[in-house]
């Protein structure tokens, strides 16, 4: 059975999408509870012109936002953080310190939400992200993270490296 989603159905679909589903599951759940309604002609007309207006509006978005995706597309942020010996971080950089850094760069303010991180950043060095803007505005930066090391922890991780060679020379005797 062919039905019109009314709101968001978890591992089905989202509100006004079209969906084939068993009539059992149509009749019993989705319909009662208002998720769905049946696919008639007039319902599938309603949706066509919903999926054109709601085109025609993220067609006028991407226009209005073109230039602060230029702006933002090959920004370089740099970031310092403290870090292990090993080049690991104490912590990460988060999509929150990105949006603020790259908001003041373009300024324009960016939202968190926008920002997409493959996985956290927990490493000196680049790392490549994407700002979801709008549609098919997708542009890229790069993110540097420098390390600083502590000098305690500096002093510790030498300590470690005699005691270690330290008790390699005895083993050896």
């Amino acid at each position: 059975m062919k039905v019109v989603l009314r709101q968001d159905v978890e591992n089905l679909g989202e509100k006004g999408s079209v969906k084939n589903v068993a009539d059992g599951y149509a009749r019993n759940y989705l319909i009662p509870k208002g998720m769905a309604v049946v696919a008639t002609p007039g319902e599938l007309k309603v949706v066509a012109t919903n999926e054109a207006v709601k085109q025609r509006k993220v067609q006028r978005q991407e226009q209005e936002l073109q230039g602060l995706a230029d702006r933002i597309s090959g920004q370089k942020i740099e970031f310092e953080a403290r870090a292990g010996s090993n080049g690991r971080l104490f912590g990460s950089i988060t999509n929150g310190d990105i949006a603020e850094k790259l908001s003041a760069a373009v300024g324009t303010e960016i939202d968190r939400r926008k920002i997409v991180i493959e996985e956290p950043i927990r490493t000196i060095g680049d790392h490549p992200v994407t700002v979801n803007l709008v549609g098919k505005l997708r542009p890229q930066v790069t993110v540097v993270v420098h390390g600083i090391v502590d000098e305690e922890e500096a002093d510790t991780a030498t300590l470690d490296l005699v005691a270690d060679e330290n008790a390699e020379l005895a083993a050896e005797s």
